[in-house]
């Protein structure tokens, strides 16, 4: 189970931010201090299966989608917080429980998985237009 004491945090942004290629393996392991083997290995296998998509729309800020097993998810990382490390939100089910309501972990899979991506450069980039991005929301808000 996770920890969501503010020094965990800092220590979690810390061990994200030093992650290279080069310190992956050193870097995992220590994340296994922060998170189930069960979400730190989803987090992973979303990267294998290249999930993590990014789409540069034409006004520059990156939108981040991860191609769940049963749906696809917004991801939004690095979101500025007024206190402490960066905030980041998962429109999953799972974020909204284990991390908003129960507070029993620090981030889901897909948030993992994108911040992982972006560090070691496995994020699928896709440009995309305005109005397509609006159908990508569209169809993970099924409206």
């Amino acid at each position: 189970m996770g920890t969501t004491s503010a020094p965990a945090k800092l220590l979690l942004e810390r061990v994200l931010g030093d992650m290279t290629p080069d310190t992956f393996d050193d870097s995992v392991e220590k994340l296994r201090f922060f998170f189930p083997e069960t979400l730190l290995l989803g987090a992973l296998d979303l990267i294998d299966r290249d999930s993590v998509i990014v789409y540069r729309p034409p006004w520059g800020r990156p939108q981040y989608e991860v191609l769940g097993s049963t749906s696809s998810y917004s991801v939004f990382p690095g979101l500025p917080s007024p206190k402490g490390p960066a905030l980041a939100y998962c429109t999953c089910p799972a974020y909204t429980y284990s991390v908003l309501l129960s507070e029993t972990q620090l981030m889901c899979k897909h948030v993992l998985a994108t911040i992982l991506a972006r560090r070691l450069g496995r994020c699928v980039e896709r440009p995309i237009s305005a109005d397509e991005l609006a159908s990508v929301i569209a169809r993970q808000c099924n409206i």
